[in-house]
């Protein structure tokens, strides 16, 4: 990873753990069973790259461009995702442990998650419109201003949200899920 640009290639069982990989682009790469915790990533450039069984957790990532990146069983706890370039930003996500991380203010419609944990993600001010929330766990993720119109919500668990602080026209739910929308009533629904 000592080049500035990497092209179509993989990077299996990479170690880099508290170091800093600063300012490479990496186009079209597979990333298996790397341990990138605790590193510092800013100012990269990732396109059209998969990260798979990677761990990824505390990783900084200040101004770095996620360019359509697919993270599929990655452990992503803590990431400040904020903190990323708005530019062409596009991910999504399968089998990924999210928890604590932060998505306030991205625009990031029609993103997918699917079957992960995300407990207390931040997604405050997110522009999260006709996303997918497949199976997933969104025990005290915090939605206030986010932008949820057309969302799928109908297999997510755990959630709270107040529809007088979020947009949520035609977002979809299941008949287990209105719980979660009317939480701020302390009612009870049998």
């Amino acid at each position: 990873m000592e080049n500035l640009i990497h092209t179509n290639k993989t990077f299996e069982k990479v170690s880099f753990i508290d170091k800093k990989v600063n300012n490479r682009e990496f186009e079209d790469c597979i990333f298996k069973n790397c341990d990138f915790s605790n590193s510092d990533f800013s100012n990269n450039t990732f396109m059209d790259c998969e990260f798979i069984d990677c761990n990824l957790s505390m990783t900084q990532l200040a101004g770095t461009s996620l360019k359509t990146v697919h993270f599929r069983n990655c452990k992503l706890l803590g990431i400040q995702f904020q903190s990323c370039a708005d530019f062409l930003f596009s991910v999504s996500f399968q089998d990924c442990a999210l928890d604590y991380s932060s998505f306030a203010n991205k625009k990031m419609p029609k993103t997918k998650f699917d079957s992960c944990s995300m407990k207390e993600v931040s997604f405050i001010g997110t522009h999260l419109n006709n996303s997918v929330f497949e199976n997933c766990n969104l025990d005290n993720a915090v939605f206030n201003d986010t932008q949820l119109a057309g969302v799928d919500f109908r297999t997510a668990h755990n959630f709270k949200i107040d529809p007088e602080f979020n947009p949520m026209k035609k977002a979809k739910f299941s008949t287990q899920g209105i719980v979660g929308l009317l939480d701020k009533y302390d009612i009870k629904i049998e």
